[in-house]
């Protein structure tokens, strides 16, 4: 595993809520990641650790290899893997990601 995935690891399993995402909650740099923020702020989370990718461009193309999934935001619960902003729109829609933030908190 390289220095980059083990930092990956490291915060995917370290925290209970991630998203990796383009910009911060206070200023999301793309529409994609401020859904993703408003879609968790809509569930109440109040743990949640972001990443801007942009600060990092290991972390940027990192992040597409460790999940195998090539856009972001990525969304962590748990230490696994979510989805991006559709997923977790639909996801929400359905009431499965507030039974699944609900979970582990």
């Amino acid at each position: 595993m390289s220095d980059v995935q083990k930092r990956i690891d490291d915060l995917v399993k370290g925290n209970h809520v991630v998203l990796f995402m383009k910009g911060n909650p206070q200023f999301p740099q793309c529409g994609f990641s401020g859904r993703a923020i408003q879609i968790l702020k809509s569930c109440g989370v109040t743990d949640l650790k972001t990443v801007n990718v942009l600060e990092d461009d290991g972390i940027r193309q990192g992040i597409k290899d460790y999940a195998n999934w090539p856009t972001i935001p990525q969304l962590y619960i748990g230490g696994e893997f979510i989805g991006g902003s559709d997923i977790m729109m639909e996801m929400y829609q359905a009431g499965e990601l507030q039974q699944t933030l609900g979970g582990g908190q």
